[in-house]
């Protein structure tokens, strides 16, 4: 695949899921938690996607050319576990305080996850409230985040662990009434390509 295709690695990370598992992403609303520089987002639009809410903690990492995609809402210095209610329009000046324009009744079609240190069992309960009864989750699955600190060696979990680390983190997403439809190993390594295995999880809503 094409390393320049998108503004970052995680686009090609999302574009491998999205191939392998067949998903139509074409007028789908999504919701990217944790887009940094934006390799998802990137690789949303590419696919089709009508709308993309691009949240993340940082402030001026999204790439230029989408912060000023008419498609990309964006939402920086936001930390998704705070956040009540997804804004219905973009506000002119492209500054959003979704405290002020949150509405109840937004809801999306697909959630994609790359939040790096903040684990999965915190997030997945609060990304719940904002997706359609029929939506999808794609979660990127990160062992060195979730590790402890004895399972780490210089960053990277130690291979007898790292079956134990992820198997930690699946079954604590089941308990929290979500259905892993597939699992799948990311195409490329993280930390750069210096040597961390990831996942990628497609994730329903419990009998869904």
């Amino acid at each position: 695949m094409d390393n320049k295709k998108f503004v970052s690695r995680g686009g090609i990370k999302l574009q491998f899921a999205i191939e392998n598992w067949k998903l139509r992403i074409e007028n789908c609303v999504a919701l990217d938690v944790g887009s940094s520089t934006g390799g998802f987002v990137d690789c949303l639009l590419q696919n089709g996607a009508s709308k993309v809410y691009s949240v993340d903690t940082a402030y001026g990492e999204l790439a230029w050319k989408l912060r000023n995609n008419p498609r990309v809402v964006v939402m920086e210095r936001t930390n998704i576990l705070y956040l009540d209610k997804l804004p219905k329009e973009t506000s002119t000046n492209g500054l959003l305080d979704p405290r002020l324009h949150g509405d109840d009744e937004v809801k999306v079609d697909l959630v994609t996850i790359d939040a790096g240190w903040t684990k999965l069992e915190l997030v997945l309960p609060v990304v719940k409230k904002f997706l359609k009864a029929n939506g999808q989750i794609i979660a990127l699955l990160k062992p060195h985040y979730e590790a402890k600190e004895g399972q780490r060696e210089k960053g990277v979990v130690k291979s007898e662990d790292l079956e134990e680390v992820v198997g930690n983190v699946i079954n604590k997403i089941k308990m929290l009434g979500f259905d892993i439809k597939d699992q799948i190993e990311s195409p490329i390594l993280g930390s750069n390509g210096k040597g961390n295995k990831e996942f990628i999880l497609l994730i329903t809503l419990l009998g869904v």
